[in-house]
């Protein structure tokens, strides 16, 4: 076991340590937590670990606790009410941006239900998790909905090239704002300044704390998740997904947010479970993959074509469309870098849009799940 565990933390830390070495355009393209995946898939394709009781129940007990670990570890992260102070346009077009990928998503299940896999249903539900929120929504719709691991890989990839395409065709915008504005009558209204959240170095001891508490969340959510009632989506994995989130919420309110650490912490957790999953996957859904991808860059095509209709309709401009959009679909890992490129005063919008889809992203994707398995042939 502690070889496969020792593997793990080299593969979960060594792309997002070249990325901040390096800085390779290539980055841009291929994320380190999809690199992180894929690299881990091909060592347990290689036989480079056997799959013995010991490493399966290892691979068990780190998926089971690395989750709520990580989700109340970025829900600290967040602060409601920065987000409401950005004012009801702003958040107008953000709901906009999510309501037209999340149709978008349903009209592509309409479409392909009949040719994709059985369980295609669980797939868009994932890849609407990571499209409103993030990798760890993802991940914890994977884990509720009990998604083959074979079927992920496609996942993986049509996220991370749709993701690709969608942030090239946004950073060669600027230019064309004008124009989008005056066809959507934009009023050009300046933006509420709002001061970007400020980090502060972790210390050992701030990363051991945060460890601790986070532990101990999630071994107190798995003992009280199992006592709930299950309806429809609301497994006892989801269970633990919800109030992992909700503990998140509540400590992000008390003065244990000004101890440095969780979000370094949150990301290194995210790595070492994508890692985990990476292990015990295969290429048997890869012939699904083609096809999904279809589906992926079909979904990104309606909900550019959407929100379009949307910011015609509403009168919204170009900034505050391609960084909703972006917020959801990129994360808070590009929606920044996106302001940054049209205006320095977006920059802070742009992270409280992609922590607020984090804190969605979750909940819409257990409700996606629902609503596609009733539409499932």
């Amino acid at each position: 076991m502690w070889p496969y565990l020792a593997i793990m933390l080299l593969a979960a830390g060594l792309f997002p340590s070249l990325e901040r070495r390096y800085q390779w355009h290539f980055f841009s393209v291929l994320p380190p937590i999809v690199l992180t995946y894929l690299f881990v898939t091909a060592l347990a394709v290689g036989g480079l670990w056997s799959a013995t009781g010991e490493v399966r129940t290892a691979q068990k007990a780190l998926t089971d606790h690395l989750l709520p670990m990580l989700l109340f570890l970025f829900m600290v992260t967040c602060d409601l009410r920065a987000i409401l102070k950005v004012g009801p346009r702003v958040l107008a077009v953000f709901a906009c941006a999510m309501l037209s990928i999340l149709l978008s998503i349903v009209i592509v299940y309409a479409l392909f239900r009949g040719v994709l896999p059985q369980d295609g249903w669980k797939m868009l539900a994932a890849l609407s998790a990571t499209w409103t929120g993030g990798s760890a929504n993802l991940v914890a719709v994977v884990q509720a909905t009990d998604m083959p691991q074979n079927l992920l890989p496609p996942v993986l990839l049509a996220d991370a090239l749709c993701y690709s395409l969608w942030v090239l065709a946004l950073l060669s915008t600027g230019s064309f704002s004008t124009r989008f504005n005056r066809w959507t009558r934009a009023d050009g209204r300046t933006y509420p300044e709002l001061k970007a959240p400020t980090t502060q170095p972790a210390d050992p001891g701030g990363i051991l704390l945060w460890l601790g508490l986070a532990l101990f969340v999630a071994l107190a959510v798995r003992a009280v998740a199992p006592s709930l009632p299950e309806r429809a989506m609301l497994t006892p994995t989801s269970w633990v997904a919800l109030i992992a989130t909700l503990a998140g919420l509540v400590v992000a309110r008390t003065p244990l947010t000004r101890i440095p650490g969780p979000a370094p912490l949150a990301s290194a957790l995210l790595a070492m479970l994508v890692a985990t999953l990476g292990s015990q996957s295969n290429f048997q859904g890869m012939a699904a993959a083609p096809l999904f991808v279809l589906c992926g860059l079909l979904t990104l095509a309606i909900h550019i074509g959407l929100l379009a209709l949307a910011a015609r309709v509403f009168r919204f401009d170009l900034y505050l469309c391609g960084i909703s959009s972006l917020a959801g679909i990129g994360g808070v890992a590009s929606a920044p870098v996106l302001a940054a490129t049209y205006t320095p005063i977006l920059v802070p919008i742009a992270v409280l849009l992609a922590m607020l889809g984090l804190i969605l992203g979750t909940g819409i994707g257990l409700f996606m799940a629902q609503l596609l398995r009733a539409l499932a042939p």
